[in-house]
């Protein structure tokens, strides 16, 4: 599991959208699962995901950042 810190739960939501229009689904994290300020990602890898299947991640959020 790899957190993808983004701070505040507005960017957090808004970038869950913009990968979900990707077809990349993701939850936000935020407060009050989180502290205050540490809203973020969740992303999981596993040996199922192919180097592709990172890539394409890598890429949405480098389009959607």
């Amino acid at each position: 599991i790899h957190p993808l810190m983004l701070g505040y739960s507005q960017q957090a939501v808004a970038l869950t959208e913009r990968l979900r229009e990707r077809d990349i689904p993701f939850a936000a994290i935020r407060p009050r699962t989180v502290p205050e300020g540490t809203a973020r990602l969740r992303i999981t890898l596993s040996a199922a995901h192919s180097e592709a299947d990172v890539d394409r991640l890598l890429d949405a959020l480098e389009a959607c950042a």
